[in-house]
Parts: C-alpha cells; structure tokens; sequence
C-alpha cells in the first residue's frame, strides 16, 4: 500500500463513512429518523401513522429507552419522537435538538394518534418502512440496507425518490469493504498520515469517552461498568473493559450524550475504541500511536461485519471487542502476525454469542468481548494457539473470518427469527 493509492483512500472513505455521530441506539434512530423525513414529505403534523418494520428493528428498538423523550420506550415512541420533534437533516442525531416541550407533546400523540406497527414483508434485515396521513394527503418514506439509506420517497400517488434493490441490499452507495484485509489494514495504520484521520479520530475519543465516564459517574442500566471496578480493582485490563460497559450502560437506557459509532452500532463504537484508548493513556502512549491503534481497530471492526452484516443474531460487540484487542496488541508493538493470532484466539473463544436486542445487557457481553480479545493477544504472547481445523477457526486470519461471516450472515438466520419470536411472545 502507497499513501494515496485506491486502497489508502478507500480506507479514509470507510472511517469517514462508518465513525459518524448518533444520539440513542441506532435502530431506533432510524425510525425516528425515517420518521422525520416523512411528516417532512407530508408537510404536516399526521393523523395517523403505519410503521412496516423488520424482526431485527423489533428486537433492537423493543427494549431500549429513547434519548431526548422522558423516558419513552419502543417503536412508536420512536417514531412519535421523530415526527414531533425530529430535525431530518441532523440525520442519526434527528432528536438531538428536542425542546421540554416537544417532550411533552411526545407522549400526548401517543396517546391521541394512531399508531400501527407491522411486520415488513422484506428479506433485508434493516427495512423501515413509515407512512402517514393527514391534511388530506399521505406520504410514504422507506429505509433499508443501513441506517440512513431512505430508498423511498413518495407524497400522494406521485414517487419522489426511488433507488435501486442493490443500494438497498449490497450498499453500493458505500466504499469497497471488499479491500479490507488484516494485512493490508495493519499497513495502513503503519503509514497513515496523521492528518487523514485527525478529526474523525478526535471526535471518537471525545464523544465516546464522555459518555463512558458518565456511565461510571451515575446510576446507568445495570452498572455492569461500576460493578466491573467495585470487583475487580481499577487495574488497565478491568478499566479497559469497564469503560466500554459504561458507555453502553449508559447509553441503552436513554443517555442523551451523543457516541461515534462503528458498523452502524453506538456499541460497536464504543467498544472498538474505548478499551484501546484506555491502554494508550495507561501505558503513556503518545497522541500518535493511539490514532494508529484507534485505525486499526476500527478498520478490524468494519472488517469482520462486512461478512456478518449490519444486523444479526451474530452479537456485533464480539467483533469490536475483539478488534479492540488488535488495537491494544498493536499499541505494545504487535505486528501483522501478532494482530492476526490475537483476532482469531478471540474469535475462537467468543464467537457464537447472540444478539438478543438492544437492552441493558449489552454491556455484559462487551465486556466479555474485550477480555477475550485482550486474552488472545496474551496467548499469542505466551506462543499458544487455536489451530485451524478446531470448529469456526481455519488456518489464515481471512479465512476464519469467512467462515466467522457465513455463521453470522447464514447459519444464525433461523436462530434470529427464534429469538424474535421469543421476544415478541409468538
């Protein structure tokens, strides 16, 4: 890799894409969002709404407390928050502006308008689809693919907007992720100029930080951050995975501060760059080499979803916990080897833990991620390995992450619509 060539570049265009702000969890966001952009499109407050929505918007929207509302929980009030108070061209922080008093309007159109929520006949695991009506018209706004891909657009009998199937499905609008490789990713962070990376890196530290730090100051979710120091003294390896169970305490139960994500996830963020940022300050390294570690681990991150997809019942907090173990081997001077053992000793260890929704226990099972991807970066230290042949684990880092993307993407299809169906009690 050369500075500036396509693969340097697609990498930029990834971390510029992927590391952008949300407010609250981001599937309900997304309605919130799609929501917004539709009482936009209908130019009016509605007077009735119909949300078409699919299984892994349930099951991550069911549980968690959206930011900005009071307190309010689930898709409608979700939707009732983008269209009361949503600003549409804030995007994935529609709600960051809402006033006390849109607040209260919140709750008094969930109680006056009504609000039908079905099931999306779609094969995309991402598929919001809102319509309203009021003042004599309707409008019709869709998303799907990823959290922000508005695919649809329609006032009336007349089509605004319509984009192609394959935006939705294989997110062409987006770079190639089919460049990213380990060793290509480590290269990357070897040679890339500081200044490409600055602002979206600063604002990861910042943002994610904050809330971490707010989730250990107060009474958050289940405090699984706090319990992890109470128990476990505040030595690096506990602090580290303290911090990103903080930040999701925090942040599942109706937080307002604002994360940097990754894939899609304020989780994933979180816990791709929290634990690294912890080891940086613990071991006294410079600004510098926390930039090149915070690259690789995101871009390690990134790496592993694109074969599992946005959505799963493939937890997503195993893969960012398990590239921010990269991020902490890099930081000690770990090379392409070293981070390649260190991901697939941390995949063979955690790999197979569900994605049950959005609730307070994500935050338990992210700090069960980072230790495993700290520990499979100790084996690898201590010259032990998981060999390729023993279940998911195939000899060559991209090769078990094949095999790590096709039990994400396929073999877990079936195990995703049984924990929807327990969730929802059919």
């Amino acid at each position: 890799m050369k500075p500036h060539d396509i693969t340097y570049n697609t990498y930029i265009e990834i971390l510029k894409e992927e590391l952008v702000p949300a407010m609250g969890c981001t599937e309900p966001i997304a309605i919130a969002y799609c929501a917004a952009k539709a009482r936009d499109v209908l130019g009016c407050m509605p007077d009735s709404v119909t949300l078409y929505v699919s299984g892994n918007i349930v099951k991550n929207v069911k549980s968690v407390i959206v930011p900005n509302t009071n307190g309010l929980k689930g898709i409608e009030a979700a939707a009732a928050a983008g269209i009361v108070g949503g600003k549409a061209e804030k995007i994935l922080e529609v709600i960051a502006d809402v006033t006390a008093e849109q607040k209260d309007q919140m709750r008094t159109f969930l109680e006056e308008c009504p609000i039908v929520v079905r099931p999306a006949e779609s094969d995309e695991a991402l598929d919001i689809h809102i319509m309203l009506t009021g003042g004599g018209h309707t409008a019709s706004v869709r998303i799907s693919g990823y959290h922000t891909n508005i695919v649809l657009m329609e006032k009336d009998d007349t089509v605004l907007f319509k984009a192609g199937e394959v935006k939705a499905s294989k997110e062409a609008s987006l770079a190639d992720k089919s460049l990213l490789t380990i060793k290509d990713i480590v290269e990357f962070a070897n040679i890339v100029d500081i200044e490409d990376i600055r602002e979206i890196l600063d604002r990861q530290i910042a943002y994610n930080t904050a809330i971490a730090e707010e989730g250990l100051k107060n009474n958050w979710g289940a405090n699984v951050g706090s319990v992890l120091l109470k128990q476990h003294g505040d030595n690096l390896r506990t602090r580290a995975k303290a911090y990103a169970a903080a930040g999701s305490d925090a942040r599942m139960s109706g937080c307002e501060l604002p994360v940097i994500i990754n894939s899609g996830s304020g989780n994933q963020g979180m816990t791709a760059s929290l634990p690294v940022i912890v080891y940086a300050e613990g071991l006294g390294k410079t600004r510098e080499e926390l930039y090149r570690a915070l690259a690789l681990s995101n871009l390690v991150t990134i790496h592993q979803k694109t074969g599992i997809g946005r959505l799963s019942a493939y937890c997503g907090a195993i893969s960012a916990g398990c590239g921010a173990g990269c991020g902490i081997a890099y930081l000690q001077g770990g090379d392409c080897r070293a981070i390649s053992h260190t991901l697939v000793n941390a995949l063979a260890i955690v790999s197979g833990i569900v994605c049950d929704g959005a609730k307070a226990s994500c935050a338990g099972k992210i700090a069960s991620a980072v230790d495993a991807g700290i520990f499979g970066y100790e084996m690898y230290l201590e010259q032990q390995q998981f060999y390729g042949g023993d279940g998911l684990v195939s000899k060559g880092v991209e090769n078990t992450l094949v095999n790590i993307g096709r039990l994400g993407s396929v073999g877990m299809k079936e195990t995703d619509k049984e924990i929807i169906r327990i969730m929802t009690g059919c």
